[in-house]
């Protein structure tokens, strides 16, 4: 019962191994997220439903806005983010920095909303 067991790989072990390779790359690069330009992208701000400001994406600012709460709101370097906030919960500012079309950040408390829009990549279009 002593045998000599040896493994080796065989041309259609190879190939398998390609086409699961290949199968994953391809599925990485459709399905990871497509930063569009931030070049035509625009920052909205809205407090209470209404627009209070409007600014490229590009254009590094620091914006305050007051109401029941304060937020402060940060672009920089083609990026958007809550920095500092002190209504309850702070789920604002833990949302991060965003820097993608259609992308938006919620203080609800405070009911602000901002949003970047602009020229966003049409995944597909259904008829």
């Amino acid at each position: 019962m002593n045998k000599n067991l040896q493994l080796t790989f065989r041309k259609g072990d190879l190939l398998a191994i390609l086409l699961v390779v290949a199968m994953t790359v391809m599925t990485a690069v459709f399905f990871l997220p497509k930063n569009t330009s931030s070049q035509n992208a625009v920052v909205q701000i809205y407090q209470d439903g209404e627009l209070v400001k409007e600014i490229s994406l590009g254009e590094d600012q620091t914006i305050r806005l007051t109401g029941t709460y304060r937020n402060t709101i940060e672009i920089r370097d083609g990026k958007v983010a809550v920095t500092e906030t002190d209504c309850p919960g702070a789920d604002c500012a833990h949302s991060g920095w965003i820097s993608s079309v259609g992308r938006s950040i919620v203080c609800l408390p405070n009911r602000v909303e901002i949003r970047i829009v602009g020229d966003a990549e049409v995944d597909f279009v259904v008829r």
